[in-house]
């Protein structure tokens, strides 16, 4: 497979053409685009308002400086909302500080957009990110996919449930595959589908969803009932007193991982609000991105392809 390294305006040049052809705005000085997933329109979409129009918004690492690695960044919100600045802006700057080229999703939730369409327009977003390889300066085999809480589910999911592509697909980017090559987990809901005592379920923050389609979800869409020697190579951060999400359902996962073979690092800390971002500046818990970078740099995502 070969793999390109763009001059840094080319890479500029080719995700301003990018964006001009999704039909969305860029902002040149900040060097910021946004993609619709879709740019002839989102399926199964019931309107035509922002919040019913799943995106990628684009941030690129400085100018040569790029690894040919890139991410997909899932910010969480318990599946009602974004949390896009904690969970995406900040987390797409520190990836771009590394050379690593970031795409935030928006992704469609809430009662209105029920399971299984948030996995829809992420499957998607890693098939339109894989297409954008050559036009972005990275390579197709080196895309991650990063999610926090309710993202971290969906990251998890994402990576659990994937096919090789569609060969017969009328559309060239369906034809991708939208198997992420790696998973990075913050605080991940990834009981999101279980019941779960005291801890809050998909089906607790979005009560219109009937029993039984629960109990279908929860077979579907929980990630540890997935996982397979295919599944990509994960790190997980999470920490002991988090009361919004069980630690048991990150050690479920870890062991899943683990008994498939699949290369994977768990790291849990004594003490840590849910929804800490990349630290919350607390002297313990900004030590776990220092790990991700360890981690990332052992794998050889941020060793600049020759």
């Amino acid at each position: 497979m070969k793999k390109s390294r763009l001059i840094a305006g080319a890479v500029f040049l080719a995700a301003t053409l990018a964006s001009a052809q999704a039909g969305q705005t860029i902002d040149p000085a900040l060097e910021i685009s946004t993609l619709q997933l879709w740019p002839s329109g989102a399926p199964q979409t019931a309107g035509t308002v922002p919040a019913d129009l799943p995106t990628l918004t684009v941030f690129l690492p400085q100018k040569g400086r790029g690894t040919g690695s890139a991410v997909i960044v899932a910010p969480g919100g318990a599946y009602l909302g974004l949390a896009s600045n904690l969970e995406g802006r900040q987390v797409a700057d520190w990836f771009t500080a590394r050379g690593v080229t970031a795409f935030v999703l928006k992704y469609r939730l809430g009662a209105k957009y029920l399971y299984p369409i948030p996995l829809l327009d992420a499957q998607r977003a890693v098939r339109l990110v894989r297409s954008l390889a050559a036009s972005y300066g990275f390579s197709p085999d080196r895309i991650g996919f990063v999610g926090f809480s309710a993202g971290g589910h969906l990251a998890a999911t994402t990576g659990t449930l994937f096919d090789t592509g569609k060969p017969d697909a009328s559309d060239p980017v369906e034809r991708l595959s939208d198997r992420p090559d790696f998973l990075v987990l913050g605080y991940p809901w990834l009981n999101a589908m279980q019941p779960s005592g005291q801890y809050i379920t998909y089906c607790s923050v979005i009560k219109t969803i009937p029993p039984a389609t629960c109990k279908e979800d929860e077979q579907k869409y929980t990630p540890s009932l997935h996982v397979t020697s295919q599944t990509p190579t994960t790190f997980i951060y999470s920490t002991t007193d988090d009361r919004t999400v069980p630690i048991s359902a990150s050690v479920d996962f870890y062991r899943a991982l683990v008994a498939a073979g699949v290369p994977a690092e768990l790291h849990i800390f004594r003490n840590g609000e849910h929804g800490s971002g990349l630290g919350a500046g607390k002297a313990t818990l900004d030590q776990w991105p220092v790990l991700l970078e360890a981690w990332l740099r052992d794998q050889g995502f941020l060793t600049p392809i020759k």
